[in-house]
């Protein structure tokens, strides 16, 4: 499997009486993503809140996103755990409810060391046929992975197939290219860095971002491909100011609060995260009226 284009990242709504799972609104969200042109959906990320569901929310919400977008576009489930064996059990049921792919970002109390890492990857993939994209975010895992270790990977474990580098660095995603003789498609997952990653030959973005900005991400990935340097540059910096913005913020309250400010009431994150507050709200506005 080789995906391109737009990997949108939905919220995961709670109701506001009982702060459960709203799967009425999560398919309401997932609806608009589909509209903003997004070529692939991947619940339950961080911007999805993954971290902080109990178990049976999780399969809730991984099994309604897929029945939701209906094969209209691949759906790659978010899997990120302590312990390998709940990484594999969610595996299991990403392959079961019909998934097209998982992303897998192992976390970590104890620092890791690359042998334990590649078991991890390894145990997941030779429990399930999915095809598995690495996912590189050090700051919300605890766990870095150098570019030889994620190609060492793909390399040796079949079911690999994909990485997305979150750490900003684009010197990152140039060495993953070369030292995979370009085999290895790289995903950018670092919001204000688009334009340099696509431009570098990212085969994707990964992103939140369409929940706000619609389809401005989807026309910065055309205009790229198009090789219209210029209105890609246009585009981009047309949505860098919400992009940086939502970054420092905190994914999942600034993209509720955004959402809410577009008329689609989803309710607040989970404590211990706080919802966006007046001031912050004021200034989304202002950032999306432009």
């Amino acid at each position: 499997m080789k995906l391109t284009g737009i990997i949108a990242y939905p919220i995961t709504p709670f109701t506001v009486d009982t702060n459960q799972p709203d799967l009425e609104k999560l398919g309401q969200s997932l609806e608009l993503l589909l509209q903003h042109g997004c070529d692939a959906i991947a619940p339950l990320g961080s911007t999805g809140e993954s971290a902080y569901l109990s178990l049976s929310e999780w399969k809730e919400v991984a099994e309604h996103s897929v029945k939701i977008v209906a094969n209209r576009v691949p759906v790659i489930i978010g899997i990120s755990e302590l312990t390998t064996e709940q990484a594999i059990n969610k595996a299991r049921f990403a392959a079961q409810i019909g998934a097209d792919a998982i992303m897998v970002i192992p976390v970590s109390y104890w620092k890791l060391t690359n042998e334990e890492i590649f078991s991890y990857y390894e145990a997941i993939a030779a429990t399930v046929p999915l095809p598995i994209m690495i996912y590189n975010n050090p700051a919300t895992s605890g766990v870095d992975m150098s570019p030889e270790l994620i190609v060492k990977m793909f390399k040796e474990i079949p079911n690999i197939t994909m990485v997305k580098e979150s750490t900003g660095d684009i010197q990152r995603m140039h060495k993953i290219h070369q030292l995979s003789a370009g085999e290895l498609p790289f995903y950018n997952g670092s919001n204000p860095l688009a334009l340099e990653a696509l431009c570098a030959g990212a085969s994707g973005w990964c992103t939140a971002a369409p929940n706000l900005l619609e389809t401005l991400p989807k026309e910065l990935y055309t205009l790229i491909k198009a090789n219209d340097l210029q209105s890609a540059k246009d585009c981009f910096y047309r949505q860098l100011p919400v992009l940086s913005f939502i970054v420092a913020g905190g994914l999942p309250k600034t993209i509720k609060a955004g959402l809410a400010l577009k008329g689609l009431q989803v309710g607040e994150p989970r404590k211990p995260l706080t919802a966006a507050n007046e001031k912050d709200k004021a200034t989304l506005a202002k950032l999306l009226s432009i």
